[in-house]
């Protein structure tokens, strides 16, 4: 995707062409490194006019979202992993999802999780150290305004969490979300350091970066311990 980027904006969404793109390699890559990893396609995509924008999160939803980009009439991305998924069982109907909505997969309190893609699964093990709640945002563009607006009104801390670079991307969205709805809680953006990530064991590699469960939990917990002081 990023070779075909002028292709991208001038062949298809300036004309807003019925264009499915299905993105493998999104997020790390592992042994293909730093030139495979997808890192950066949630912030150049998002930016792009009449571009949908979507992240599944498992096989199923892999499923779901390519059929509803498929359906959908205009440029549409769904990006997805490499390797294997964590084991949803996939339906067999090509019923599409709803555009723009996510779905709330554990409640908790205090702190909302909102994941994006392969990061809901560690997502969930981080919210059963943090009993915080945690959303399946599903899609980066548009996004849910509405579930966020729900979350920020109860919850004192929202942290977005995607395998894209921290620049730009999912929690970028978040936080514009919540400046034009004038929410004033406090977000934590977790992601891909605004370095170029060597080659490696995919999982090793989100460990060191606290892409993990147990990852996610430190740095949430060190937010909440900032936020709790007088």
């Amino acid at each position: 995707m990023q070779r075909a980027y002028d292709q991208l904006i001038h062949d298809v969404a300036l004309q807003n062409l019925d264009v499915t793109f299905a993105i493998d390699r999104g997020g790390l890559v592992g042994a293909d490194g730093a030139t495979h990893n997808g890192a950066f396609d949630l912030t150049y995509l998002t930016c792009i006019p009449n571009m949908v924008v979507m992240t599944p999160s498992d096989e199923a939803e892999c499923r779901a979202l390519l059929s509803t980009g498929y359906q959908y009439n205009g440029p549409a991305a769904i990006r997805y992993p490499r390797g294997s998924g964590p084991g949803a069982v996939v339906p067999s109907d090509l019923d599409g999802l709803p555009i723009g909505k996510g779905v709330v997969r554990r409640q908790g309190k205090r702190v909302a999780l909102l994941a994006f893609g392969a990061m809901v699964p560690p997502a969930l093990k981080a919210a059963e150290i943090l009993n915080a709640t945690v959303a399946d945002m599903r899609f980066v563009k548009p996004m849910d305004t509405d579930l966020i607006k729900e979350l920020a009104a109860t919850h004192d801390l929202l942290v977005s969490i995607e395998e894209n670079s921290i620049i730009g991307g999912a929690g970028s969205e978040v936080a514009r979300c919540l400046e034009q709805h004038r929410l004033g809680n406090r977000l934590l953006r977790l992601g891909l350091p605004d370095e170029f990530i060597d080659h490696g064991d995919t999982a090793l590699l989100l460990a060191e970066l606290g892409l993990d469960g147990e990852g996610i939990a430190r740095k949430v917990s060190a937010e909440l311990a900032t936020l709790d002081k007088p």
